[in-house]
């Protein structure tokens, strides 16, 4: 049986004609709402300056690419009918002071964890593959490990902060790496020593509860699925249908080897950070950590590497030719963390490269 897939991506609102960010969220969440009368895939998120959505579960990958098109074209629809615009940035390239959204928990936050709430205006997309236990999915998660910093690479999207080009592809990794409970994790082993871990970290009281357990990979609260949130949200959306496709793939690597009887990589959270560091930085400009040595490769390699650990699960769920298409089309036209500064080095305004990219958003 074919796993099921979702997509959460955050959007952030700004002007259309300044590219400057928004606090629209609670406007263009009602216009949503009205419009698939009370049904929305919509959902506020910490800042009022965006917006997020989520895709049904999907086995069919063609299936999901359409929505995640569909869903972004009304966010497009529901911001510009509020006076705005939606953009798949995963910062915000122009200077901007967040608002914090309403609500107990989002208060919570701000209170207990000051400037870091504050900055936390940052864009991932998050993807659910469903598996058939904690038992597997705890598998799933030791062996994915090595592999979620090429995942980041791919999707990087952040190069800007505060109106400065901060050298990273993905500074959104570096800010989101703030929050505590973020990042790598060390090999669990079994469902009970990772639902134990949880409880341990919420216990200590720096947590709110379970929602906060940021691993770049963790067993969803909600569903039954392995949530992998390593990834920037995607500037174009066939990338970020891309992600998902390698994501389902992972997990199936990951689940066939667990039930084979082979161990996890070894690696520890240290080197982890050293490759997700590596990933944010350069992108798939220059050399990645390679997941079979954790040392330096050319960042195409290492996302071919990625490509043959996948290939089996990917021939089976049909989605191989696909995939293929989809890496030689980022490996020749870049991240977009590379069509930000390209736009940004042809008009020479950062508000032009804003505007460029909400056309970019849509498809």
């Amino acid at each position: 049986m074919v796993r099921t897939v979702g997509v959460e991506e955050e959007l952030l609102l700004v002007d259309e004609q300044s590219g400057d960010p928004r606090a629209l969220s609670t406007a263009v969440l009602a216009l949503a709402e009205r419009r698939a009368e009370g049904d929305s895939a919509f959902e506020s998120e910490l800042h009022r300056q965006q917006l997020e959505f989520a895709t049904e579960p999907r086995a069919d990958m063609r299936e999901l690419a359409e929505e995640i098109l569909r869903w972004r074209a009304e966010a497009a629809r529901s911001a510009a009918e509020a006076g705005g615009a939606v953009v798949a940035l995963a910062t915000s390239p122009l200077p901007v002071s967040p608002t914090i959204g309403e609500g107990v928990r989002y208060r919570w936050l701000a209170d207990k964890f000051g400037l870091t709430t504050q900055e936390q205006l940052t864009c991932g997309c998050h993807v659910h593959v469903s598996v058939e236990s904690d038992e597997e999915g705890v598998a799933v998660l030791d062996r994915l490990r090595p592999w979620l910093a090429v995942l980041l690479a791919l999707s990087a999207n952040s190069p800007f902060w505060q109106g400065q080009d901060t050298s990273y592809s993905s500074y959104r990794s570096r800010v989101w790496g703030r929050w505590p409970s973020s990042g790598p994790v060390e090999i669990f082993s079994s469902a009970r020593r990772y639902h134990e871990e949880v409880q341990a970290l919420i216990d200590t009281g720096v947590l709110r509860d379970e929602g906060m357990i940021y691993f770049d990979a963790r067993l969803s609260h909600r569903y039954p699925t392995v949530e992998i949130r390593v990834a920037d949200v995607c500037l174009e959306p066939a990338d970020a249908a891309l992600l998902a496709t390698l994501a389902r793939g992972l997990v199936e690597t990951a689940a066939r080897a667990w039930r084979a009887g082979d161990a996890p990589e070894p690696y520890g959270v240290g080197l982890l950070r050293m490759a997700a560091w590596q990933a944010g930085r350069r992108g798939l400009e220059g050399n990645l950590l390679h997941p079979a040595t954790m040392r330096p490769a050319p960042a195409r390699d290492v996302v071919r590497a990625l490509l043959a650990h996948v290939r089996d699960a990917l021939e089976d769920s049909g989605d191989l030719a696909t995939a293929e298409d989809g890496i030689r089309r980022v490996l020749k036209t870049g991240t977009g963390a590379r069509i930000q500064r390209d736009a940004l080095a042809r008009t020479g305004s950062l508000r032009d490269a804003v505007t460029e990219c909400v056309t970019r958003t849509r498809g």
